[in-house]
Order: structure tokens, then C-alpha cells, then sequence
């Protein structure tokens, strides 16, 4: 469970962990690459690097959620999503949040 909040729940049944980072970077087919900076001389749609950004952010969301099971947690909350950058040759994304666990409730 990935929750992207901007407050703290103030609910005694959630315990806030640690800080999870994850980070994705997903390298580009060099002829695409080519055809990109082609394009961005004449302008238009960057089909391929939008391509590239969505499959990064959508690797990074999931290794994010696995990386908060392994280490016991329900889910992570105040999940937020670094502006992937293009670098040479390919997507870079930063994803991060902390972690949480949910608490039994005492009767």
C-alpha cells in the first residue's frame, strides 16, 4: 500500500518508520535515443522518453512497496515522486516515504 499524504495521520494506530528510498534508472535503446534529440531540435512529443519515465516511476513504485514489505511494514506513507530526470542514455526516478505498520488496537 503506497499513500502519498502531505500531514501526518494523527491516528494511534499507525506507527511511522523509517525513511524508503528507491531509485530507478532505466537506460534508453540508443537508436530511439538518437531519433529523441533529433525531435528535440525540431520540437514535438518525446514519445519515447514519456515511455521511459512511466516504466521508471512504475519500477520505482514497485520496488518501493517490496523494499516496505521486506522490512515488516504495511505500507508507506508520504510517498513522493523526485522529478525523474532524462540523463545520457536513459530515465532516472527517485522515489521515497516512510514506511508504516499498523498497530493492533487494545481493547
Amino acid at each position: 500500500m503506497l499513500i502519498s499524504l502531505d500531514y501526518y495521520p494523527s491516528d494511534p494506530n499507525i506507527e511511522i518508520g523509517e525513511l524508503l528510498v528507491t531509485v530507478s534508472v532505466t537506460a534508453a535503446n540508443v537508436v530511439n535515443d538518437i531519433r529523441e534529440n533529433i525531435r528535440n531540435l525540431i520540437g514535438g512529443r518525446m514519445q519515447h522518453y514519456e515511455k521511459l519515465i512511466d516504466k521508471s516511476v512504475t519500477n520505482a513504485l514497485l520496488d518501493l512497496d517490496a523494499k516496505a514489505k521486506a522490512k515488516g511494514y504495511d505500507g508507506v506513507i508520504g510517498v513522493k515522486i523526485a522529478n525523474p530526470t532524462v540523463v545520457d542514455g536513459g530515465v532516472e526516478v527517485i522515489v521515497y516515504g516512510n514506511g508504516f505498520r499498523r498497530k493492533e488496537a487494545t481493547q
